[in-house]
């Protein structure tokens, strides 16, 4: 309670019922004079307990950041900010910073509270500063296996637990050397990254090295993916279809692109399904959305996508022109193809509906006899089209 102000101490005497964990409630108990009400288990999203108070005097406690996908992101997704007042205290992220004396504006922020662990994936760069919010005692150990597994065992790691209370403490060392036991459930983990020179880096921008994808020879060649993302264009918090994901190579660098945006991946061979899956999490992508299925039958009752790329079975019946129905108004559309028979398929689209045709090479150094020469990868054709706002 030292940590609270007037305001918050105020405001919880004066609730006729108080919600929170059961932990928060047993500290707030000297100052609970309604009901003190701990949140069911499951926890209920949808916080029907919370809304049936409507007009009465509750009150919702909380701790860590409640609007850094805590417990206040999810009141307000139900009620208007001009039916609730919050008092915030110093969040698990500044107190963090403050303890180890770190520039929050120069450092990485992620909470793996109830989230993947992989998420931190995109974030390890060497040099790089991070605070991650764990979800338990196990969630330390857990990342310093996958810094040392993913090449990053040198790098420093700073277990802060109970940050604020009588049991705060703060241990430190190697990823490689994780050996903390009885850990406080309440912890944030700072992590300085050390990368080894075969430590899994993955690189701004599009056009990452193949050999970081799992595939079986079907992926968007890193220098057709560049092109192709350019063509794209994300922007923020936007959806795509990738049709025909193969290596999921499109979708995994658009979601890379921002933490807003989304994607799903749809993929007929369940063998390549299961690689689009393991490499969502390799990436750090893992809300990548896979649908298993042939399209277009596949493509039914999906949320309509902002930008939609084909780059396989693009020449089966039926499958461009459900995408080009699908594609909101002022959509953009990308298509690839290799084979004549896709070919001729963008041809018609682009003399029926305009849009922009480019012919992509790329030619490779390798061994011929004791010399080089350029061995050529198979030509790209790519159409691009932007639906327009009255279809």
């Amino acid at each position: 309670m030292k940590g609270l102000g007037e305001n918050a101490r105020d405001a919880i005497a004066c609730a006729s019922v108080v919600f929170g964990g059961k932990r928060h409630l047993e500290l707030a108990a000297p100052l609970i004079t309604g009901e003190a009400r701990p949140w069911p288990v499951p926890f209920d999203a949808a916080m029907r307990d919370v809304l049936a108070l409507r007009g009465q005097k509750a009150c919702v406690l909380a701790s860590g950041d409640p609007f850094f996908y805590g417990v206040g992101v999810t009141l307000s997704r139900h009620i208007g900010s001009d039916e609730f007042t919050t008092y915030p205290s110093p969040s698990a992220f500044s107190l963090a910073a403050s303890r180890l004396g770190w520039p929050l504006q120069d450092i990485e922020t992620v909470s793996l509270h109830g989230r993947p662990i992989d998420l931190i994936r995109p974030l390890l760069h060497p040099g790089r500063r991070i605070i991650a919010l764990t979800s338990d005692e196990k969630g330390p150990r857990e990342l310093a296996e996958l810094l040392t597994e993913s090449g990053f065992g040198r790098s420093g790691m700073t277990v802060l637990e109970a940050m604020g209370g009588e049991a705060e403490t703060m241990r430190a060392g190697k990823a490689a050397e994780f050996a903390l036991q009885d850990i406080n459930v309440l912890n944030v983990v700072a992590i300085e990254v050390v990368a080894s020179a075969d430590a899994r880096i993955l690189p701004r921008g599009f056009g990452l090295d193949d050999a970081l994808f799992e595939h079986d020879g079907q992926i968007t060649k890193r220098e057709i993916r560049a092109l192709t993302m350019s063509a794209l264009s994300p922007r923020q918090g936007e959806l795509l279809w990738d049709i025909g994901a193969g290596s999921g190579s499109i979708g995994i660098e658009w979601m890379l692109a921002d933490p807003s945006m989304r994607a799903i991946a749809i993929e007929a061979h369940p063998e390549r399904a299961a690689r689009i899956r393991r490499n969502a999490s390799h990436f750090g992508v893992p809300g990548l959305v896979l649908v298993e299925g042939e399209a277009p039958s596949a493509l039914n009752d999906l949320p309509q996508p902002d930008t939609i790329f084909i780059g396989g079975g693009g020449s089966e019946p039926g499958v461009f022109d459900a995408a080009l129905e699908a594609l909101k108004p002022g959509g953009r559309l990308v298509a690839n193809a290799v084979t004549l028979e896709m070919e001729t398929v963008l041809l018609a689209a682009q003399a029926k509906l305009g849009g922009n045709l480019i012919r992509m090479e790329v030619s490779r150094a390798a061994p011929v006899g004791a010399m080089q020469g350029w061995k050529p990868a198979m030509p790209v054709t790519q159409w691009t089209w932007t639906k327009g706002m009255q279809s």
